[in-house]
C-alpha cells in the first residue's frame, strides 16, 4: 500500500498557480455571462466550470459584479487592440470585423444580454467603452480625411452602420436563417456574406474610388 501511494502523482492545489486560476475563472465567467446574462449567471456554476471553490473566486474577484466588470474591461481592451490592426480599406475592414464577430460570439451574446437588462441606459464600464468607441470614430474620421471613406456622412453614424452590418447575423441568427436559409455558423453563409460586404463597401468609398459599375449608379 505504501509503494502504491508513493507512485501516485501529486495533486497540486489550484491556488498555487494564481495567474492560471484567474484565467480559468475569467474564461468560465465569459461563457456563463454570455449564456445566461448577468442576472441569470451563477457564481457556483462559474466556480464549478473553473474547477475551484466559490471562496477562491471571491478571493480573486470580490463578487459577481466585479467579475463581470473585469470581463467587460478585458474584452474592450482586446477589441481595441484588434481595431489598431484592422485594414484601412473599407471592403477589407468590413470583412475583418465580420470575421471577428463570427469568432467572438460570446461577446455578441454578452452585448445582447446587456441590452435587455439596461433599459435605463446605464451600462458597466461606460467611461472606458465610450473612450474605445470615440477612438473608433476618430479612426473613421481619419480615413475620411485620407479619402478612404466618403466624407459626406457623419463618422459616428457610419461606424454604427458598419458595426450593424458585421454583427447582426451573429446577434440574430433566426433572421439570418429565415432570410438566407443558412445559419450564421454555416461556412457557406460566412463566405457569401463576406463577399457581399466587400461589394457593399464600394458605397462607403468616395465616388472616385468606386468600381466603374458602382460609380455609375
Amino acid at each position: 500500500m505504501t509503494t502504491i501511494s508513493l507512485l501516485r502523482p501529486r495533486q497540486h492545489p489550484v491556488g498555487r498557480h494564481p495567474k492560471r486560476t484567474r484565467e480559468r475563472i475569467l474564461a468560465s465567467a465569459l461563457k456563463e455571462f454570455s449564456d445566461k446574462g448577468f442576472a441569470g449567471a451563477r457564481v457556483d456554476r462559474i466556480a464549478r466550470r473553473a474547477r475551484i471553490n466559490k471562496r477562491m473566486l471571491y478571493h480573486y474577484f470580490g463578487n459577481k459584479a466585479h467579475l463581470f466588470r473585469e470581463i467587460l474591461a478585458r474584452k474592450v481592451r482586446e477589441r481595441s487592440a484588434w481595431a489598431v490592426t484592422a485594414p484601412d480599406d473599407a471592403a477589407e475592414s468590413l470583412a475583418f470585423w465580420f470575421d471577428t464577430a463570427c469568432r467572438d460570439r460570446d461577446w455578441v451574446r454578452l452585448m445582447e444580454w446587456e441590452a435587455l437588462g439596461s433599459a435605463d441606459g446605464a451600462i458597466s464600464g461606460d467611461a472606458e467603452r465610450r473612450g474605445a468607441f470615440q477612438m473608433g470614430v476618430a479612426q473613421v474620421r481619419e480615413r475620411q480625411a485620407r479619402g478612404l471613406l466618403r466624407a459626406d456622412v457623419d463618422p459616428g453614424h457610419l461606424l454604427l452602420a458598419m458595426v450593424a452590418l458585421t454583427t447582426f447575423p451573429a446577434a440574430f441568427p433566426q433572421f439570418t436563417r429565415l432570410l438566407t436559409g443558412l445559419k450564421p455558423t454555416d461556412r457557406a453563409f460566412v463566405t457569401h456574406h463576406a463577399a457581399f460586404l466587400r461589394r457593399l463597401a464600394d458605397g462607403l468609398r468616395p465616388a472616385r474610388q468606386r468600381h466603374p459599375a458602382e460609380a455609375r449608379r
